[in-house]
């Protein structure tokens, strides 16, 4: 996957952060003028929903973590143990065993992608890859349909931590993904210069957009103007503080991982309380063809609990879960079959997902696999059923519809159905 911003009016994030990267200092300029974002951080939190999306790439093998299969030749090593919601789950996730009574794992996930980039395409959109349309990622749709209860927000509404999500498709470049790495920093930007040339560059280039916009009246140069817009709006607010997360106490950055993941985790939870609409976090790795359990039990798991199980913890004691959905899902699940490298292989049959916060109900196992894990055996869920159930999770009509620019009409999330036990 690219880490660039593809955008339907042919231009790239590479593309403009070169506006920026030869003449400034943005990222670093923006965080030497901000003071702090928490003077009004009340006011922030009251009636703003958020989503977190804990994106898991390369297709975790979900019959090892949410939905084991003890006794079974397919089970694998990994034995289950209770928690406090009415499931159990992997041994080797005792944290997440404590706060399961907030999530709720879909174990009847059943799709058809089982190839890396379709899937991923897939589960970020609720529509298959196709030549003659891209389509809005979940993330610029959430953010798109949230932003209107932010008005004062300066900051992106869509912000990716560690990777690079989908992009906005015919929403338009302004609902793109704003990439940062999990300390925070701008990707692929690099800054030199002092804060007042900055400001007199930006300034400027404004000033001949707006001219260019206004002489050719061109949807992809309107869009540009936009872009540019926010990110000088972006680089004088002092909500970027949100972005500060060295600035955490040693102990919080701890208990969260030291690790990309986990900082990325506490980004995100800093980004919630700033008003973020929409958060991704990516914990790459689990394309497990080879020894899967020693790698789940010596690196991925570990990772995975401490930091998951912290955002949900801290969500929750600062009054933050009851707005913030929380998403943990990957392109696929893997293989009931162990094969011959001790691997999984990839599976999109029959696989979980796990969501909770918000209108979700959390402590519920939702759907059944049969015994050895081959099958979903109750009502099979879709992307697009799962993400219809967090935006309506979420406060936004299911019924919302787009309109694409060839003026296709396209339900939100697809138009799937609600999984109506996570409601309620």
């Amino acid at each position: 996957m690219t880490n660039h911003w593809q955008t339907p009016a042919g231009m790239t994030r590479r593309h403009f952060m070169s506006h920026l990267a030869g003449s400034s200092a943005a990222y670093a300029a923006s965080l030497s003028m901000g003071s702090s974002i928490y003077a009004f951080a009340d006011e922030l939190k009251q009636k703003r929903r958020s989503a977190i999306m804990l994106w898991m790439g390369g297709g975790p093998a979900t019959i090892d973590l949410w939905d084991l299969k003890p006794g079974s030749p397919t089970g694998g090593p990994f034995r289950p143990i209770s928690t406090t919601g009415n499931m159990q789950i992997c041994e080797h996730l005792p944290l997440m065993a404590q706060q399961m009574k907030h999530m709720s794992v879909v174990r009847s996930m059943s799709t058809r992608e089982a190839d890396h980039d379709r899937g991923r395409y897939y589960m970020h959109t609720g529509y298959v890859p196709n030549p003659n349309i891209t389509h809005p990622s979940y993330g610029s749709v959430i953010a798109h349909e949230l932003m209107s209860q932010r008005p004062e927000l300066e900051i992106p509404p869509f912000v990716s931590i560690g990777g690079a999500s989908e992009g906005p498709g015919f929403l338009g470049m302004a609902w793109s993904p704003f990439s940062v790495s999990s300390n925070g920093r701008i990707r692929n930007l690099q800054m030199s210069l002092e804060e007042s040339r900055l400001m007199q560059r930006m300034a400027a280039l404004n000033m001949i957009e707006q001219s260019f916009s206004k002489r050719t009246r061109d949807l992809p140069a309107v869009e540009h103007s936009k872009v540019l817009k926010k990110t000088y709006d972006l680089m004088t607010s002092d909500q970027m503080e949100a972005f500060k997360v060295d600035e955490e106490p040693d102990d919080v950055k701890e208990r969260y991982g030291t690790n990309g993941f986990g900082q990325g985790c506490l980004l995100a939870r800093r980004l919630v309380e700033a008003g973020v609409p929409f958060i991704e976090v990516d914990l790459g790795g689990w394309d497990n063809h080879q020894g899967i359990h020693t790698i789940l039990k010596d690196d991925k798991l570990p990772t995975l609990d401490k930091a998951m199980s912290a955002l949900i913890e801290d969500l929750n004691a600062r009054g933050l879960l009851q707005d913030t959905v929380v998403m943990w899902m990957g392109e696929f699940g893997r293989t009931p079959n162990i094969n011959a490298q001790a691997g999984r292989d990839h599976f999109a049959r029959a696989w979980s997902c796990v969501v909770g916060g918000a209108d979700i109900q959390g402590g519920l196992a939702i759907g059944e696999t049969s015994p050895d894990g081959s099958a979903v055996v109750t009502e099979p869920f879709s992307s697009e059923d799962l993400m219809t159930t967090v935006v309506k999770g979420l406060g936004i009509s299911s019924e919302k519809t787009f309109t694409s620019k060839n003026g296709r009409p396209m339900k939100i999330a697809g138009g799937g159905k609600i999984i109506k036990d996570l409601l309620g």
